[in-house]
C-alpha cells in the first residue's frame, strides 16, 4: 500500500453506499426519522468538535509553522478521526434526504397509484434506454419473442384521467420495440406493475401492441442516434465478431456481438471492452491530450478542448448514470497512474462516491457501480504496491498490475452474479486489453466520419476490425481452454471465501516483496 495516502473520505463513501443501499427499499415514514435522527448526530458532533478545533487553530498560530511530512499530511484539523467520523455522519443525513424526497417523488401522483392497482395504463414518455432482448431458460425460438426498454414517463392516463408524471418504469413488448430510437417520445398501453424493491424503475409496463411513435429523438439525441446507426451500418459488411465488437468497443453497442462471443468474453472477463467504462474515457483524453500538447496548444485550450471532447463522447455513448460514473472514475485513475499521486486520486475517489450516490441513490444497487468503484480503487491504490512487488519496473510491472489488482478485487463481486472463478481472466486481459485503444479510436473516428462518408467510415470500420478480431481470438481462445471456468460456491460465503483467499495471496506476495527489498 504507498505510504501517506489520504483515506479520509473512505468511510463517508462507504457509510453514504451503505445507506443508499438499504434506504431505497425503506418506506418513506422510516426514511424520514432516520434523516432527522442522523442530522440531529451531526448538529451535536459539530458542536462538540468545533470548540476544540478552534483552540486547535490558535495554539497552532502560536507554534511555528507546520511542515508538511507527506503526501497524505494536510494542515487542516478536521483530518483528526472525529471529524472524519463526523463527515461519514453528515453523508448519511445527505443521503437519507436524497432517497426520501426522490421516493416522495416516485411515489405520488397517478403513476404510483396504478402500481398498486396493477391497472392498465396508456403512457408517453421518452424511450431512455436501447432496446434488450429478454431471455427466458426455457425459450426454444431462435429470434427472442419479448424486448425490454426503459421509458422516463412524462404523461399517464388511467380510467380516462389523464395526468403528469416524472418517474421511469420498464416497458416488456414484442420483437416491434427493437426499432424504437433512444430519444423518442412514443406512446403505449398496456397493464403496470410493481418492480422489485429498490429497482431504480418504478414499475414494469407489459405490453402486446407496437410503441405509437410521436416525435423522433430531437437536438442532440438525433445526431447520436444518426451517427450510431451509420457506425452499425459501416460495420454490415465485416465479419460477424468484427460486426459486433466494432460498434461494442467504440460505443457500447452490442446488438450485434454473437452469443458465443459473448459467452467466452464473459468466461475470461473480457466484457468491460464492450461496456463503456473508465478505460474508453481515458483512451479518448489521453489521446486527444497527447494531439494537443505536441501541437504546442497553451494550457487552457487543451483543458477547454478536453472537456468538449469528454462532453461529447459522453453524448455519443448516452449520458447515464453509468457512463457519467464511468467518465470520472476513469479519469481519475488515470490521473493516478500517471501522475504517481495516488494520495490525490484517492480522496478524489471517495468524494465522486459521496455526490453520485447523493445524486442518484439507487446506484448503490448497481453491480455496475460496485465494480467501477472497486476497480478504479485497487487501480489507484493496489497497483503501484504491485508493481513494486513485482519489482518488473513501472512501464511492465503497471501492464501486469493494472489487471491483476482489478481481478483481485473484483473476482468476490463477480462471483455473487456467477459461482464459477475464470484463471485465465489476468492472462486474457493482458493479451487483449492492448487492442482495445486502437479498436476504440478507429471505430470512434468511423463513428463521427460515417454520417458525412459513408465509404470513409466503412474503411475505419475495417482497421478498427483488426484489433477487434484479436480482441474476440483471444476471448474465444481462452475460454475454450481446459478449466477455463471452475465452479465456486455461489451467494454471500462464496464472495467472502474468495475474497479471503485472495486477500490472504496478496498479503503473502507483498510480504515477499518487502522481505525482498530488505534483504
Amino acid at each position: 500500500m504507498p505510504t501517506g495516502v489520504d483515506l479520509r473520505l473512505v468511510p463517508a463513501a462507504a457509510a453514504g453506499w451503505l445507506t443508499c443501499v438499504v434506504g431505497v427499499t425503506l418506506p418513506l415514514r422510516v426514511l424520514l426519522l432516520a434523516c432527522v435522527v442522523a442530522t440531529c448526530v451531526a448538529a451535536v458532533g459539530a458542536a462538540l468538535l468545533l470548540p476544540g478545533h478552534r483552540r486547535g487553530r490558535r495554539g497552532a498560530g502560536r507554534r511555528a509553522r507546520p511542515r508538511r511530512t507527506g503526501p497524505g499530511t494536510h494542515r487542516c484539523a478536521p483530518g483528526r478521526p472525529g471529524w472524519t467520523i463526523w463527515l461519514a455522519v453528515v453523508t448519511v443525513a445527505c443521503c437519507l434526504s436524497s432517497v426520501a424526497a426522490q421516493a416522495h417523488l416516485r411515489g405520488s401522483g397517478d403513476l404510483a397509484r396504478s402500481l398498486e392497482e396493477r391497472a392498465v395504463v396508456a403512457l408517453v414518455g421518452r424511450v431512455a434506454s436501447e432496446p434488450v432482448p429478454v431471455v427466458s431458460p426455457w425459450q426454444t425460438e431462435v429470434e427472442p419473442s419479448q424486448y425490454r426498454v426503459v421509458l422516463r414517463v412524462e404523461h399517464i392516463t388511467v380510467r380516462g384521467r389523464a395526468g403528469r408524471a416524472a418517474a421511469s418504469v420498464v416497458v416488456i413488448g414484442d420483437p416491434s420495440w427493437q426499432a424504437a430510437e433512444r430519444g423518442a417520445q412514443v406512446r403505449v398501453a398496456g397493464r403496470l406493475r410493481g418492480g422489485e424493491p429498490g429497482a431504480p424503475t418504478l414499475g414494469v409496463l407489459s405490453t402486446t401492441g407496437p410503441p405509437e411513435v410521436l416525435a423522433a429523438p430531437e437536438g442532440s439525441a438525433r445526431w447520436v442516434a444518426a451517427a450510431r446507426e451509420a457506425l452499425l451500418e459501416a460495420s454490415d459488411d465485416l465479419a460477424p465478431d468484427a460486426r459486433g465488437l466494432v460498434p461494442g468497443t467504440a460505443i457500447g453497442d452490442t446488438r450485434k456481438v454473437p452469443e458465443d462471443l459473448d459467452a467466452a468474453m464473459r468466461t475470461v472477463s473480457l466484457t468491460h471492452v464492450t461496456a463503456v467504462s473508465g478505460a474508453h474515457f481515458a483512451i479518448v483524453s489521453s489521446t486527444v491530450l497527447a494531439l494537443l500538447a505536441v501541437s504546442g496548444a497553451p494550457r487552457s485550450v487543451r483543458v477547454v478542448v478536453a472537456a468538449v471532447t469528454m462532453l461529447g463522447f459522453v453524448l455519443l455513448v448516452h449520458p447515464q448514470p453509468s457512463v457519467m460514473r464511468a467518465g470520472l472514475m476513469g479519469s481519475l485513475g488515470l490521473v493516478g497512474l500517471l501522475v504517481g499521486r495516488p494520495s490525490r486520486a484517492a480522496p478524489a475517489l471517495g468524494a465522486v462516491v459521496v455526490v453520485l450516490v447523493v445524486l442518484d441513490p439507487w446506484l448503490a444497487r448497481s453491480y455496475g457501480f460496485i465494480l467501477s468503484v472497486l476497480a478504479t480503487g485497487a487501480i489507484v491504490l493496489l497497483a503501484p504496491a504491485l508493481v513494486r512487488a513485482l519489482d518488473a519496473g513501472r512501464p511492465r510491472g503497471m501492464l501486469l498490475a493494472v489487471p491483476l489488482s482489478a481481478q483481485a478485487v473484483c473476482a468476490p463481486v463477480l462471483v455473487l452474479l456467477e459461482p464459477v472463478v475464470g484463471p485465465y481472466a489476468v492472462p486474457a486481459n493482458l493479451l487483449a486489453t492492448p487492442a482495445l485503444v486502437p479498436a476504440t479510436l478507429l471505430g470512434v473516428l468511423a463513428t463521427l466520419v460515417a454520417p458525412w462518408a459513408p465509404s470513409c467510415g466503412a474503411l475505419l470500420a475495417q482497421a478498427a476490425a483488426v484489433p477487434a478480431s484479436w480482441i474476440a481470438w483471444v476471448a474465444r481462445a481462452a475460454a475454450d481452454l481446459p478449466g477455463a471456468t471452475i465452479a465456486w460456491p455461489s451467494g454471500p460465503g462464496g464472495a467472502v471465501l474468495l475474497a479471503v483467499l485472495t486477500a490472504g495471496v496478496l498479503a503473502a506476495a507483498l510480504r515477499a516483496a518487502r522481505r525482498r527489498t530488505m534483504a
